[in-house]
Formats: C-alpha cells, sequence, structure tokens
C-alpha cells in the first residue's frame, strides 16, 4: 500500500489512515485510483449481501465524504449498485452497495507446451466462458500467438480488460518477454506481451503458470504462506509468501524443477543433470509414481526447510490424473523430516490444490483483475 503523505483531499487530515481493518486509505488526488481499489475490494469481498458506505469508511480509513464520492463514480460507471437497505442501530436504514460481477470480463490464457485454454471471468473472478485448443508451443511465435489471438477473440467480441497469459518459465515477468523456455530455447528474448497487446489491442500481462496459479488460490481464500507444486509437462512452484506471490529481484522464483538433488544424475532439457523435474518426470514416464512422489517430497522438503512455509499445494495434469499417491509420498516425506527434526508442531501439511484443470487459467486472469482490486502482485 502507497503510504504517502501530502495536503488533504476530500478525505481524512492527514493524508493517510488505517481503518478498523488494517487497510490504509489515502486521501490524495493522485492516489485517487489507489482509495478506488479499496473500495471495489471491499465490495469484491462483501458479495451479493452488500456494504454501506459507513462500513466502507470505517473499514478503510477513509470520510464518508470521500467513500460517497467514490461510490457515486462507481455507480456512474455500472461497476456499483443497490443492494437494498439494512436497519441501522438508530436513524434510518442504511443503503448497501454492492460490486455488479458483469460490468467488467478479463480472459485468462493457460499457454502449456502442448495446448491452449482460455478462461473469460467476472469481476468477481467467476468463469463465464472457457475454450480450449490442442497446440505445439515448438511451432514458433508467429503460430502460437495467432492460436492464442483466434481463441481470446473467439470467447470475446470486446469490451473486456485484458488478457493474463501463464505459460512455463523462465520469463520477464515485468518485461513480458520469455527466457530459454525448458524445451523451447528458440524462445529466448522473445516479447510476448508486447506482440499479444498489439495483436488483441488489449492490455496483456504475462507471468509464468505456477505463479498465476498461485495468485489465484491466494485470491481465492487460501492464506499464510505456501508453495504451489505443479506437475504436469514440466514441474514448477509458485511461491505465495505473506499473501503476496514471490517472485524475486528479476521476477525469477519458483524455478523449482530444476534444483539439482542428483549430482551427475539424468540429463535435463534445461541443460543441468540430476534435476527433480528430470528425476520426477522420468520416474512418471515408467509408471512409478511412487517414485515420482518421492522424489517431488524431496522438493519440497527442500522449500519448507529454506521457506518455512506453512502449506504445500500441489497442482498439475499428472497430479490431476492420480492425485493420492502424489499426496501420501510427499506428506510422507514431510512427515520424515519434521520428525528428524524433532519439530515440535505437525509437519507442514499437503494436499491438492483448488481449481483443477482451469486454475492456472483463472489465476492468469487474475494478473488484469488483481490491481484493480488493489493487489499490487496481480
Amino acid at each position: 500500500m502507497n503510504n504517502a503523505r501530502g495536503g488533504t483531499g476530500n478525505g481524512t487530515t492527514a493524508g493517510a489512515a488505517v481503518g478498523a481493518a488494517g487497510v490504509v486509505g489515502v486521501n490524495l488526488l493522485a492516489l485517487r485510483s489507489h482509495n478506488t481499489a479499496l473500495v471495489l475490494d471491499l465490495l469484491r469481498t462483501a458479495g451479493a449481501d452488500g456494504i454501506s458506505r459507513l462500513e466502507l469508511a470505517d473499514r478503510t480509513g477513509l470520510t464518508p465524504q470521500a467513500v460517497s464520492k467514490i461510490t457515486a463514480r462507481l455507480r456512474e460507471s455500472g461497476l456499483a449498485a443497490e443492494a437494498g437497505r439494512r436497519a441501522s442501530t438508530g436513524g434510518k436504514p442504511r443503503t448497501v452497495l454492492r460490486l455488479v460481477p458483469e460490468a467488467g470480463h478479463a480472459v485468462g490464457v493457460h499457454l502449456d507446451r502442448d495446448e491452449l485454454r482460455v478462461v473469460l471471468v467476472d469481476l468477481t473472478g467467476a468463469v463465464v466462458g472457457e475454450r480450449g485448443a490442442a497446440l505445439d508451443l515448438g511451432a514458433g511465435a508467429g503460430v502460437v500467438v495467432e492460436a492464442v489471438a483466434r481463441e481470446v477473440e473467439g470467447m470475446v467480441a470486446g469490451g473486456f480488460l485484458g488478457v493474463g497469459v501463464a505459460l512455463p518459465g523462465p520469463l520477464d515477468h515485468a518485461h513480458g518477454v520469455l527466457h530459454r523456455v525448458t524445451g523451447f530455447p528458440e524462445w529466448d528474448g522473445f516479447p510476448l506481451r508486447d506482440a499479444l497487446a498489439r495483436r488483441l489491442g488489449v492490455p496483456v500481462v504475462v507471468d509464468k503458470d505456477t505463479n498465476a496459479a498461485a495468485l489465484g488460490l491466494a485470491v481465492g481464500g487460501e492464506g499464510g504462506s505456501f508453495a504451489y507444486l505443479h506437475l504436469g509437462t514440466g514441474l514448477g512452484a509458485g511461491l505465495v509468501i505473506g499473501g503476496g506471490v514471490h517472485r524475486g529481484a528479476r521476477t525469477g522464483a519458483g524455478e523449482f524443477g530444476h534444483q539439482v538433488i542428483q549430482l551427475d544424475g539424468p540429463p535435463c532439457d534445461c541443460g543441468n543433470r540430476g534435476c527433480i523435474e528430470a528425476l520426477c518426470l522420468a520416474a512418471v514416464a515408467r509408471g512409478d509414481l511412487d517414485e515420482a512422489a518421492r522424489v517431488l517430497g524431496a522438493g519440497a522438503a527442500n522449500l519448507v526447510g529454506l521457506l518455512d512455509i506453512d502449506l504445500v499445494l500441489l497442482g498439475g495434469r499428472t497430479v490431476a490424473a492420480d492425485p493420492e499417491p502424489f499426496v501420501h509420498g510427499v506428506a510422507a516425506v514431510l512427515g520424515e523430516r519434521a520428525r528428524r527434526e524433532g519439530a515440535r508442531e505437525a509437519a507442514v501439511p499437503v494436499r491438492v490444490a483448488s481449481g483443477g484443470a482451469r486454475g492456472v487459467a483463472e489465476g492468469a486472469a487474475q494478473l488484469l483483475l488483481g490491481p484493480l482490486f488493489g493487489r499490487a502482485d496481480g
């Protein structure tokens, strides 16, 4: 949150105030969008029941006058509407407001190595449309960009906020530029964000599939610090630390699959040997899911030891096809580690992530929606 100080506009006298919920509202004209995001987020979390202007003021720290001006603008733009009246303690009943979910939409794209999934979500993140198609990520940038654009245009004719694209890394999230995607080095340096934005004429955000999925889980209510481990055509991790997605200084955090755990082990597509991804995928290919889970557990234990996270979530098509061996196997490795270390608390829990097959695509849509509701990690 921005804690800038300055003269008052239409709110409190100090330029910043902390409401009952600990949310900071900054009453500077230049930061009006920040305050609007705070109000929009509270409208979103209030759901269909709505929330009154007085409650909005109390929870943001903004003055009632500032809230009235913000909500008036939101109503004029169609983003907010009245949701009835609620009894108050003395005085006349309060009018409550709600978010209008259908007032805006975002597109989320999961671009995998061999398939493409596109979802259309409303302002609450609810999926209102979905498309999918086979795709070869190695077919070339022009072919892939056109395929994504075709699916997006087939989903929505226009009037949407933009597109969030999630795909295997490594990549530069800040600039939307791909690096040497594992197995597809020809993508190195390709400006995917700008290419898609030119083709579609809307804002585009690009991030790793694991980060997008982790963001979607955090927005969906998964609290604390957790690791989302995605096992599909590759293996990676999305890290949420203190409620926000951790991307690192160069947006390269989460390259979980390429930690070396077996020196001089089998070669990996990244150029190293003995990577967790290579070992895990090899075990899956020969049908040894117990061994794949044991390798995955070794990597998860490294993360738990390094970051002291609260939870490990598993996802991706390989896990979804047969989740029980992976949940049991990873939990067994974490449990054994906890016993060796004499931990007083139980081992870090392991479970399958919510969202299923479209969890990455839904998280990709949140890359667009997040900033609208004040999430800086969107």
